[in-house]
């Protein structure tokens, strides 16, 4: 890894310093070593970064580029983040506590598989013609937004960072990055390799800073055309009214309270074990984790049974450790939030059949053991809060009719997963459970090419996918040309 880590803004390809010459710590929450102070982006470098990109949009050297070299530059960016690699894996794990095989071996290799995906779109986005009455030509044309703003989580910061940021760009705009002020090096390490790839000054601006300040200013900026958000529900509403005085273009990946539903005739090892991957991949800091698991009444002793013992193999340990599968949680104020429904768990009456503990490595860090909370019921807080921790809780069910109920009751609507032989069956709740991700006889399977967001309030506008890109970062221009008949 480079022994220089950036830590200053990033504005038309050059490092800045904070208009108020404040910063603030990123700190490694496996040690609780501060790793750097980083520049406090506030309304003003927001506003500067805006500038620089609206200067880009205007200028000839990006409105006016070749679609084809706009793809090869995107290209040479995944080129450069994967030659990068263990460099950025391990900024992503110092940042994080995520363990680093997951940052080098899994993060890694998908933010450069999302922009070498996003740059074979570059040269593939075209409008129509339509046939119109009378002697007019009429034929559309997709433009770009015009300047973007990114607000990104601090669970997958390069990653979900790559999939606003290299669809926006391929489809021709202009980006200013506000990254979660938890996790804000990979995204400014990212955004110099662009600058190394090519891209112009003003394209790919990043201000790391607090949500209150530069996230607010961004999504307030009239200058910016569109924000695109990942982050907490209670958030999300904030950005969708504020967005709505200035009407941009808004789309909000949000929170989840995700069911993983295993029938009786399921693979029962495979179910056990893609549960566990469901909630326990990441630290459970994920949105779509499936952290409501539904066991058929015949098989849910035997579940409980074999979902504890695994719990109870996964191993807390030094995220940088290749044996470690539960690195440290982001700050201790999430840790506490998590204990917090440990404890409420408890006084709720679910019975903890693993993990559940607050520990630390040499004495330090933010971590807590895998937790399983089994007899849990629908109405407790652990079965309808969003957690983001390791947590499960294991619930059981009746019947079909009855698994469907209970995985739809709950205000969120991200993700989903369905566990059984029977294909028939899979296909008729993969149809009424009500999430915009079913996984079957899977867990957390993502594609660039496959579309990622939820319904009711889990969001709207999903990542990734080439017409979900297509919606999210072009406008549509309808021409009309009057012809001899």
């Amino acid at each position: 890894m480079s022994a220089e880590i950036r830590t200053r803004l990033w504005i038309r390809n050059e490092w800045e310093d904070a208009a108020s010459g404040e910063t603030f710590p990123s700190t490694n929450p496996a040690t609780g070593e501060v790793i750097a102070q980083v520049a406090r982006g506030d309304a003003a470098d927001v506003d500067r970064a805006v500038v620089a990109a609206r200067d880009a949009m205007a200028s000839k050297e990006w409105s006016r580029i070749n679609p084809h070299d706009r793809s090869q530059l995107l290209f040479r960016l995944a080129d450069l983040i994967e030659a990068h690699g263990d460099e950025l894996g391990a900024l992503e794990t110092r940042d994080n506590g995520k363990p680093y095989f997951e940052a080098r071996r899994i993060d890694v290799p998908s933010t450069v598989g999302v922009f070498r995906y996003f740059a074979g779109m570059a040269d593939k986005i075209f409008g129509e013609t339509i046939p119109v009455a009378g002697p007019f030509l009429n034929y559309t044309l997709r433009e770009p937004v015009g300047v973007v703003g990114c607000i990104t989580p601090w669970n997958f910061p390069m990653n979900i960072a790559s999939w606003k940021v290299a669809p926006a760009l391929a489809c021709g705009n202009a980006v200013v990055l506000k990254p979660a002020e938890e996790t804000p090096l990979t995204a400014l390490r990212i955004a110099e390799l662009a600058a190394e790839a090519g891209f112009p000054p003003g394209v790919f601006n990043v201000v790391p800073g607090m949500g209150e300040e530069a996230g607010a200013a961004l999504v307030a900026h009239p200058g910016v055309n569109a924000i695109s958000f990942t982050g907490s529900t209670e958030v999300g509403r904030i950005i969708a009214r504020e967005a709505a005085q200035s009407l941009k273009k808004v789309s909000l990946e949000l929170g989840g309270k995700s069911p993983n539903i295993v029938f009786a005739d399921a693979d029962m090892k495979a179910a056990v074990r893609g549960a566990a991957t469901g909630i326990f991949y990441g630290k459970g800091e994920v949105c779509a984790a499936g952290s409501r698991i539904f066991v058929e009444a015949s098989v849910y002793d035997e579940f409980v049974e074999a979902f504890a013992a695994r719990a109870e193999g996964m191993t807390v340990g030094d995220p940088m450790d290749k044996g470690t599968r539960l690195g440290a949680i982001v700050s201790e104020a999430q840790l506490d939030r998590v204990m917090s429904y440990v404890e409420a768990g408890k006084r709720e009456g679910a019975r903890l059949v693993a993990g559940g503990e607050r520990v630390q490595v040499d004495g330090k860090g933010n971590f807590v053991t895998a937790t399983v909370f089994a007899d849990v019921t629908p109405e407790m807080t652990i079965a309808r809060e969003e957690i983001f921790g390791p947590v499960a809780a294991v619930l059981p069910f009746d019947d079909i009719e009855d698994a469907i109920a209970k995985a739809n009751d709950t205000a969120f609507g991200l993700a989903s997963g369905v566990w059984t032989r029977d294909i028939g069956k899979a296909h008729r709740v993969a149809r009424d459970l009500e999430a915009g991700i079913v996984w079957v006889n899977t867990y957390n399977m993502y594609d660039p090419g496959a579309p990622f967001g939820g319904v009711k309030e889990s969001g709207y506008g999903p990542d990734l996918g080439y017409r979900t890109a297509l919606e999210k970062y072009t406008r549509t221009k309808s021409v009309w040309v009057a012809v001899d008949r």
